[in-house]
C-alpha cells in the first residue's frame, strides 16, 4: 500500500470512528493503519480512546501492552498485558507477549514459563518457538537453542528468523556446513539481504574458502543498506587469508564511513600492533578515546601497547584507567597486578630509575 492509498484509508477509517464512536473495530482498523505509517503515538492515542469506552478490549490491551513494549518501557507494557490475562486467560498472545517482558529483563525462568503457556493454548505457532530458541541462545545455550529452531522450522521451513538465528547458534556451535546450509537457504529466499551475505562471507572465511568469501563480501558492498559491517567482516576475511595490505584500505575504508564509530578503528589498531607498527595503533587508540573517553578496553589495549614499547609507567597508568572505569573486571586486573608486580621487581633490582 503506497503512502497516498495509506493516508485515504487512515481519513476513512477516521470518519467511520466519528460516525460510529462506540465501535470498537473502527478503533482497531485505525489502529493497525497508524502501524503501518509508523506513527505509534497516534497509535497509542487510538487506543488509549478505545480503552477509555471498552476498558475490557483485550485486543486494544494486547495493543496497548505492544505499543509500551516498543518504547521499552516494560512495566507499563506488563501491566496492560496482566489486564488482559484476567479478562482472558485462554489468549497464547498474551502469555507470549509477557514472555518477551521477561526474555527483555534477562528473567530466564519466568520468560520460559510464559512461553511455555503460550505453547499449551498454540502448539503450532513456529515464533513461540523462535521466541524460546531466541532465550536460550541468549543465555549461550547453544544446543537447546537449535532444537528449537528446529521445531520452528519444522513448523515454517522458510521462517527467515528461524533459518538465520539457527545458522548464528550452528556457527557459534563450531558447526559451520550446517550454519552455511542455513544461510544459503535464506539467501535464496532473499537475494538482497546484506547481512545474510555477510554471514556467508564469514563462514567461508573460517570454512577457509578464500574465493568464495570474498565473493560473498562483494556482493554485500553493492547492496543497498550501510556498508561499514561489511567493509570490517571483509578486512578480518583478507587478513585471516594474510592479505594485510586490503585489510588496511578496508579498516580505512569503514572509519571513512562512520569515523565516531571505534570498532574499525580497535580492529585497525590491533592488526598494526601485529606487524610491529605501535606508534600506529598507539595513535588509532588515542583516537577511540578522544571519541568514547569510557571505554575500559581501549585503555587495555593501549596499555599493551605501551607494554609492547617498553613503557611500563604509561602501561600502568593506561590499565589503572581501564580498572577505574569496570572495577570486577578479573581479567584487567589480573594484567594490572602482573605488570605491577613486575615493575616493583625492576624498581628493586635498579634495571627501572627510581
Amino acid at each position: 500500500m503506497d503512502r497516498s492509498e495509506l493516508d485515504k484509508k487512515i481519513e476513512e477509517a477516521i470518519i467511520a470512528m466519528a460516525k460510529d464512536p462506540q465501535n470498537a473495530d473502527h478503533y482497531h482498523r485505525l489502529s493497525e493503519l497508524y502501524i503501518q505509517q509508523q506513527n505509534y503515538d497516534k497509535v497509542i492515542s487510538v487506543l488509549e480512546s478505545l480503552l477509555t469506552i471498552h476498558p475490557n478490549d483485550v485486543q486494544g490491551l494486547i495493543g496497548m501492552g505492544t505499543m509500551w513494549f516498543y518504547e521499552k518501557d516494560f512495566r507499563k507494557s506488563l501491566s496492560y498485558y496482566n489486564r488482559a490475562l484476567e479478562i482472558n486467560p485462554k489468549n497464547y498472545l498474551i502469555y507470549y507477549n509477557m514472555g518477551n517482558v521477561f526474555a527483555e529483563w534477562k528473567n530466564f525462568d519466568k520468560a520460559l514459563f510464559y512461553y511455555n503457556r503460550a505453547i499449551d493454548l498454540n502448539s503450532t505457532n513456529p515464533e513461540i518457538y523462535n521466541a524460546i530458541a531466541l532465550l536460550y541462545q541468549d543465555f549461550e545455550e547453544y544446543v537447546e537453542s537449535k532444537a528449537y529452531y528446529e521445531k520452528a522450522l519444522s513448523l515454517d521451513p522458510d521462517n527467515i528468523t528461524a533459518l538465520v538465528d539457527m545458522g548464528n547458534v550452528c556457527f557459534k556451535l563450531f558447526d559451520y556446513q550446517t550454519a552455511l546450509e542455513l544461510y544459503k537457504r535464506v539467501f535464496l529466499l532473499n537475494p538482497d539481504n546484506k547481512i545474510v551475505a555477510i554471514c556467508i562471507g564469514n563462514t567461508l572465511t573460517l570454512m577457509r574458502e578464500r574465493e568464495q568469501a570474498y565473493s560473498y563480501f562483494e556482493k554485500a558492498l553493492t547492496m543497498e543498506g550501510d556498508n561499514y559491517k561489511a567493509y570490517i567482516c571483509y578486512a578480518i576475511s583478507l587478513s585471516e587469508f594474510g592479505e594485510y595490505d586490503m585489510a588496511v584500505e578496508m579498516y580505512k575504508r569503514a572509519i571513512n564511513i562512520m569515523p565516531k564509530e571505534t570498532n574499525a578503528q580497535i580492529l585497525l589498531a590491533n592488526l598494526y600492533t601485529n606487524f610491529n607498527r605501535i606508534d600506529l595503533a598507539m595513535d588509532l587508540y588515542k583516537q577511540c578515546l578522544q571519541i568514547k573517553p569510557n571505554s575500559a578496553l581501549t585503555y587495555m589495549l593501549l596499555g599493551n601497547a605501551h607494554y609492547l614499547q617498553g613503557e611500563i609507567e604509561q602501561a600502568i597508568s593506561a590499565y589503572r584507567a581501564s580498572i577505574n572505569i569496570e572495577p570486577e573486571n578479573d581479567e584487567y586486573k589480573l594484567i594490572y597486578y602482573q605488570i605491577m608486580d613486575e615493575y616493583i621487581d625492576k624498581k628493586r633490582n635498579g634495571e627501572i630509575a627510581a
